[in-house]
């Protein structure tokens, strides 16, 4: 098979799950007229299938300052960040993130994947371990492979099985880089972290924590699960992305090691990919403010999805075991799930479908992604039509 005919296998693989004229993949969006509603063809819909938790990619703030940005520094930088791309905002927002996780340093990449690539690789190599939560994020399994170290899996959020794994590693544990998530993709729960914290210090490893879907979520200030927990002290790396909650694109990496300053000599996402556009720095900073004050934003966001979890459970669908931004509907097969998925669509609601192997055990996912900007009117309609194609599809 060469390497043309593996494309086409793929895309048989593909076709076998979706129906042809089912574009549930990268459904073209032609028209953006909020953070909750939008154009897809000739129909305006509703939008739960983003992950902008805070409602907060038209706030005129953030608007006004990309704005400024590009009329004062031109659209991008094109260059690296050791080249010509590190400009006064990018070290600006850097100390900003510094400050708000009150860390040592801070460091920006171009975006969350590269956050998590680059972090980890530069943190790991050949010899080393990394273990890793089994439902862990792509990013981070491609920043294991780029390090060369070993790579183990513990169960998804099972504190027992990690410390089983790393009791097996004997000396090799100090040299061992714990990885997981504040709230997961997939099902929206948040990991055991108090668990995980006591596991790391009894064998004197390090831990890296990817708060990418709970920035701005949890916590008083949004800092995320460390700050829900108490913990931010015990956590040594925290990642995350600008994507989600500060409605941009970009990542970073923050901590109290100073040796964390040390990435950008050898990481290689970080030294050989352009920096932030000026426009994507500012809007981010400026987005960075939003959240930090945003009680009432994260108060409207809990509300909305202790509302739709609620009226899911109760109609009987299969769900995280947590209410949270992320609400996903677990289907036995492909087929329930596209039918549901475009029953929705067909009813103007935008979500996202989740697939094998994508999806957790095999199984499929109809997932919503709730925001504070959606109000209860909108949520209560998400709910009815749920429970109306419950019973005409998965019942």
């Amino acid at each position: 098979m060469n390497l043309l005919d593996k494309l086409d296998a793929a895309a048989t693989a593909r076709k076998a799950l979706l129906p042809d004229g089912v574009g549930a993949f990268g459904i073209p969006i032609e028209e953006i007229y909020s953070s909750t509603e939008a154009r897809i063809g000739e129909r305006r819909i509703l939008l739960l299938g983003t992950n902008n938790y805070l409602g907060l990619s038209f706030a005129p703030e953030c608007l006004q300052a990309a704005h400024e940005a590009i009329d004062k520094e031109g659209t991008g930088t094109t260059g690296s960040r050791m080249a010509n791309g590190s400009y006064l905002g990018h070290r600006a927002l850097e100390q900003e993130f510094a400050d708000f996780y009150q860390c040592h340093a801070s460091i920006v990449f171009t975006t969350g994947y590269q956050a998590n690539l680059g972090t980890i690789s530069g943190l790991v190599g050949p010899g080393d371990v990394v273990l890793i939560d089994s439902d862990s994020h792509a990013s981070i399994y491609d920043g294991c492979t780029l390090s060369g170290a070993d790579i183990i899996r513990f169960r998804h959020n099972d504190a027992t099985d990690l410390e089983k794994r790393l009791r097996r590693l004997g000396e090799r544990a100090q040299n061992t880089l714990i990885i997981t998530e504040g709230i997961y993709s997939m099902l929206g729960d948040q990991a055991p972290l108090a668990d995980i914290v006591d596991i790391k210090k009894q064998y004197n490893s390090i831990l890296l924590l990817d708060e990418a879907h709970s920035l701005g979520v949890l916590g008083d200030t949004g800092q995320g699960l460390v700050e829900k927990t108490g913990l931010i002290n015990e956590v040594d790396f925290i990642t995350g992305t600008f994507s989600k909650s500060l409605c941009s694109i970009g990542g970073f990496c923050v901590s109290n090691h100073p040796q964390l300053d040390q990435l950008r000599y050898i990481s290689h996402p970080y030294i050989f990919t352009a920096s932030p556009s000026p426009s994507t720095i500012a809007s981010t900073r400026a987005a960075l403010k939003l959240l930090r004050n945003g009680k009432h934003l994260r108060r409207q966001l809990w509300n909305n999805a202790e509302q739709l979890y609620t009226k899911l459970s109760k109609t009987g669908y299969q769900l995280g075991p947590e209410p949270g931004p992320i609400i996903a509907a677990t289907v036995n097969s492909p087929q329930g799930a596209l039918a549901l998925w475009n029953g929705l669509l067909e009813h103007n609601i935008y979500v996202n479908l989740i697939l094998p192997p994508a999806a957790p055990e095999n199984k499929s996912l109809v997932r919503c992604s709730i925001n504070a900007a959606h109000t209860p009117e909108q949520i209560s309609y998400v709910g009815q039509v749920f429970a109306k194609l419950y019973n005409s599809i998965l019942e």
